[in-house]
């Protein structure tokens, strides 16, 4: 069991407008890229999961030319608003971190 971190050469979140929030997910190599996918761990149902947001608000896209994987969720709070702790979405990342995937 390994955790995400250990294949990615990036793990990121920013607004995409003051409303949503994206994760870009980019991949050391293939072996990486396949190992985690077949695992099936980091999906859009996860992702809902994880965010609790509704699955149909999950935008999930595997770009496996550039061996990415880009998702976008509505933020819970919109930038900028009072309760608003991270205005840039630059933490919002975390949880994907210690994701574990166990790999065959």
């Amino acid at each position: 069991m390994r955790e995400l971190w250990q294949f990615t050469k990036l793990i990121r979140s920013k607004n995409a407008g003051p409303f949503e929030l994206t994760f870009d997910i980019m991949f050391k190599d293939e072996a990486c890229f396949r190992e985690v996918m077949a695992s099936g761990k980091l999906s859009p149902e996860f992702i809902a999961q994880l965010y609790k947001v509704d699955l149909k608000q999950v935008k999930f896209f595997v770009i496996e030319s550039l061996l990415t994987v880009k998702i976008s969720i509505p933020r819970p709070v919109f930038s900028g608003d009072v309760g608003d702790t991270d205005v840039y979405g630059g933490q919002f990342h975390g949880p994907l971190i210690r994701l574990q995937v166990e790999t065959g």
